[in-house]
């Protein structure tokens, strides 16, 4: 482009939008509030994408800006996959249940899917595999289930978080290890993973080179991602 002055609109993903956006919207102040109050759920990615609406607004004051969230394609899961069971008025004061992420993803991976296959496209196990990952079991372009959960740290292991885990170790860890709620979060969220598995990174591509000099630990973190990918497309298909 020749200047700013020809942007007209700017789009933003947006990690979690919780169960405030069943679609993409346009930015208003409401919207940026409603974003601002599921941080906790995504500290990861939620203040970032939110600093990036902010940063536009400064720079293209008045141009329109659109959010796409990453949680909106999995909002058609039916009751039984996204609720959990807990206290029934415990999980409606707190919006808790399965949001999942990597929508954006997923529904275009429907679409390239049908395209190419057509008719013959019934059934998808969708697969998002990176720093961050998740599974998706789509019936008709309709999401029926994920592999993430109330925020992005359930389903596989991940770069830096460990996925699923008994949900117990995080009580296990603060009365018995001393940690703090903060501590045991960041631990889980930046801290696990490939990286806590291979010892040197969370990059895949270096994880990869040491594995094929014989790091053992490296060749266990392989192991471990395709054993639970191949663990979890079980309960997806």
């Amino acid at each position: 482009i020749g200047s700013l002055d020809e942007v007209k609109a700017v789009g933003h993903r947006v990690a979690h939008g919780g169960e405030f956006f069943p679609e993409s919207c346009i930015v208003t102040e409401e919207v940026k509030s409603k974003i601002r109050s599921l941080f906790e759920i995504a500290p990861l990615h939620n203040p970032a994408n939110l600093e990036g609406v902010l940063s536009i607004e400064k720079v293209l004051p008045g141009v329109p800006q659109v959010t796409v969230f990453d949680t909106s394609f999995h909002m058609t899961m039916p009751e039984v996959a996204y609720t959990y069971a807990l206290p029934k008025d415990v999980c409606d004061k707190y919006h808790v249940r399965k949001y999942g992420a990597h929508s954006t993803s997923h529904r275009y991976e429907w679409m390239m899917a049908k395209e190419i296959l057509g008719s013959c496209c019934h059934r998808l196990l969708s697969c998002h595999l990176g720093n961050g990952a998740s599974l998706a079991a789509i019936e008709d372009g309709v999401c029926r289930d994920t592999t993430m959960g109330l925020t992005p740290l359930d389903g596989l292991m991940m770069g830096t978080r460990c996925g699923s885990i008994d949900p117990a170790t995080v009580c296990y860890l603060q009365r018995e290890g001393g940690y703090s709620y903060q501590e045991v979060d960041d631990m889980m969220n930046k801290q696990s993973g490939l990286l806590a598995i291979s010892g040197i990174s969370n990059d895949a591509r270096d994880i990869r080179t040491r594995a094929s000099e014989g790091d053992e630990r490296c060749l266990l973190a392989f192991d471990m991602f395709a054993y639970k990918a191949m663990q979890q497309a079980g309960s997806m298909i």
